[in-house]
């Protein structure tokens, strides 16, 4: 079998296939209780504090590297662990589960249903925020799985047995539809040679847990799960491809690389930039302060995109500006004397807000009343935003710039630019996520500090493709030349403007494509903060011309794969590298 994937962390890993296909059942929809629905109300919640409890105990174990059991993830595995375990206990929650219990719906069926609403405001988010849909769903599992005593599916803690008599234990495979975070980040490279998912995207926590864990990983491959079990199997995280087929020197040279790549990330973490000395200042995407240790661990020399829609998702009121002014101040203390970009709430349409009334009837909710869109007709919730950052900034160092997403006029742009000026705030920019932002770039940047692209978005309405549809997935794939047409678009505006455009989307946490998009020209990239190492190491081994040509070779392309392709050769030490 060869298939093909997203590859989400770089490298290549091989060993025995251990395929993970098991779910918990969804209760039935007419289960209903007995009659005493304070009784099974303190039955859920139980089942819930149960499952918060047993997931800070891992992220607790996963805080103490001398535990045999600690994992590799680190901090990474534990604040996302910790952040399911604030799922599980969200007040929120618990009201939409009695509520449900109250009209008679036995527990499990009411843990199913209230986790629903949430889990459909984050799917209709896409990105990032889209992502974090697995994350409920194993919450919900989880605690179903208690109320119901179904066992949930297991992921062995141990290496797979020798090949050979008196041989080696050999690390396995991971294979399985989805991934969980509360399984997976107390594993290590001992115990996985490499994961490969039939759903996820770069910014899935499998991606992110491993890539903190160096191991390769592979996303969206579709057919993973059909792959025999115990069948050796070799993973690129670079290139995508999932093969069964492999030979004895395949895997050799697959070791080798692996060797190379660790080595390499090893080697640049001092570096900055390119190997000419081309400044690229290397950020990290956070949604919030338990982000921040993950971004200073992996040397990130700044944030390029705080996604405050964290603060505000899944609320019945917007946060208090004492709770908003906190969050700021977190990330612009971390990071004093660097840069800290504040993307302005970024939610309508596709992320309504219960505290928000609806714009009414919107028959495509993605072109519909979303971000700078929203925030100019609900102008307190703005103002109060930016009246919190500024006061953050006020006692800290770091230079703050804020954001709108969104935007696809100059006008637009200079109101945006007047609020923030009005409220003391002296850098504002604007997201090139619309196709007329990127045609009309030098006009936006003419009125505002700096640009940043948003390739998630921009991809979706440049090719009219909804980026949660895996069927169009192909549309989304950001070595699109087109897509990288738009880049180098809004890049030359920006510079005929004199102003810095970075790249905030996950694009840029693939090494070979952050070449190119710096021989786009764009000036910084932000990424997850587990993807900066080998961004770093594949920068800092070519210079901006060998970028150049990356670019124009992957322009010139016609397709996607080919432009991948036609960079690489462009890039000769990513091979070497192992990235």
């Amino acid at each position: 079998m060869r298939l093909t994937g997203a590859g989400v962390s770089p490298g290549a890993g091989h060993g025995p296939a251990y395929i993970l296909t098991a779910s918990v059942p969804e209760p039935p929809e007419d289960s209903a209780h007995t009659g005493d629905a304070d009784a099974e109300k303190e039955r859920a919640l139980a089942a819930l504090r149960q499952v918060a409890d047993e997931l800070e105990s891992r992220a607790a174990r996963l805080d103490r590297p001398d535990d045999p059991a600690s994992g590799a993830t680190g901090r990474e595995g534990a604040d996302i662990l910790r952040a399911q375990a604030l799922m599980a206990t969200d007040p929120g929650l618990a009201v939409g589960v009695e509520a449900l219990v109250d009209e008679g719906v036995a527990a499990p069926r009411a843990v199913f249903s209230a986790f629903a609403k949430y889990r459909d405001v984050l799917a209709g988010a896409g990105g990032y925020l889209g992502e974090r849909v697995a994350d409920l769903d194993d919450v919900r599992d989880r605690a179903i799985a208690v109320l119901t005593g179904h066992p949930l599916p297991g992921v062995p803690a141990e290496p797979a047995p020798p090949a050979v008599p008196g041989g080696a234990p050999r690390p396995y495979v991971l294979v399985a539809r989805d991934l969980a975070p509360a399984d997976t980040a107390l594993l290590s490279r001992d115990v996985v040679a490499a994961f490969v998912t039939e759903r996820g995207g770069p910014t899935s926590h499998t991606a992110i847990l491993a890539r903190a864990m160096g191991v390769p990983a592979v996303v969206g491959c579709d057919g993973a799960t059909a792959i025999p079990p115990g069948a050796t199997v070799l993973v690129d995280g670079s290139s995508g491809e999932v093969r069964t087929d492999a030979s004895a020197e395949d895997l050799a040279r697959a070791e080798s690389l692996d060797r190379a790549r660790r080595a390499a990330r090893a080697r640049a973490a001092g570096t900055r930039g390119t190997r000419d000395g081309h400044p690229v200042p290397l950020l990290a995407n956070i949604g919030g302060p338990q982000d921040l240790d993950a971004a200073l661990r992996h040397g990130a020399e700044g944030v390029g995109l705080y996604r405050t829609e964290f603060l505000f998702l899944g609320r019945r009121q917007a946060p208090p500006a004492e709770e908003q002014e906190r969050a700021y101040r977190a990330a612009l203390a971390a990071f004093p004397g660097r840069s800290v970009v504040v993307r302005a709430l970024d939610a309508g349409a596709d992320k309504p807000l219960a505290f928000l009334p609806p714009p009414g009837e919107e028959p495509n909710p993605a072109l519909g009343e979303r971000g700078l869109r929203l925030l100019r007709r609900f102008r307190d919730v703005l103002d109060a935003q930016l009246g919190a950052l500024a006061r953050a900034a006020a006692s800290e160092t770091a230079e703050l710039q804020v954001m709108a997403p969104m935007v696809a006029t100059a006008e637009e742009a200079a109101w945006f630019a007047g609020a923030c000026r009005a409220r003391g705030l002296r850098r504002a920019g604007v997201m090139v996520e619309v196709p007329a932002a990127a045609l009309r770039a030098a006009s936006l940047a003419a009125e505002v500090d700096f640009l940043s692209i948003g390739t998630n978005d921009l991809a979706q309405y440049a090719f009219a493709a909804d980026r949660e549809l895996g069927t169009l997935g192909d549309l989304q794939d950001p070595w699109q030349p087109a897509l990288l047409d738009l880049v180098r678009l809004a890049a030359a505006g920006a510079a005929e403007a004199a102003r810095p455009c970075g790249v905030c989307g996950e694009a840029a946490a693939d090494p070979a494509l952050a070449c190119v998009l710096v021989g786009l020209g764009v000036t910084s990239l932000s990424m997850a903060a587990a993807a900066l190492p080998a961004v770093r190491a594949g920068l800092g081994e070519h210079t901006l011309e060998q970028c150049r040509e990356a670019a124009e070779a992957a322009r010139a392309a016609t397709g996607p794969e080919q432009a991948r392709a036609a960079a690489r050769a462009c890039l000769p030490a990513l091979g070497r590298l192992g990235l």
